[in-house]
């Protein structure tokens, strides 16, 4: 059985969180559903930042918690750190 390295909240998320620090190259195994995908990371990933889930288009919402948290300054691509400097945060109401 794989170690559990990243965490997803809600099934509408792309994105997961980083359980512990991961290397650039780290093979991940994500849930979703009743299957697991793996993700080759592109980027470091400290621990408790986010990676993407799948490709995010520039000003795509990111998805934490079944929710939109930030919009993308630029296209991340799947397995890329999901951070400041490739996101936004979204206003609180």
């Amino acid at each position: 059985m794989a170690k559990i390295r990243v965490i997803v909240i809600d099934g509408k998320d792309n994105v997961a969180t980083a359980l512990e620090s991961l290397k650039r190259g780290t093979e991940v195994f994500v849930k979703v559903g009743d299957a697991a995908e793996k993700i080759i990371l592109l980027t470091d990933i400290p621990l408790g930042h986010k990676l993407a889930l799948r490709d995010i288009e520039k000003g795509d919402s990111v998805v934490k918690y079944g929710e939109p948290i930030g919009r993308t300054l630029t296209k991340i691509e799947r397995g890329e750190h999901v951070h400041v400097h490739n996101v936004v945060s979204a206003p609180r109401h």
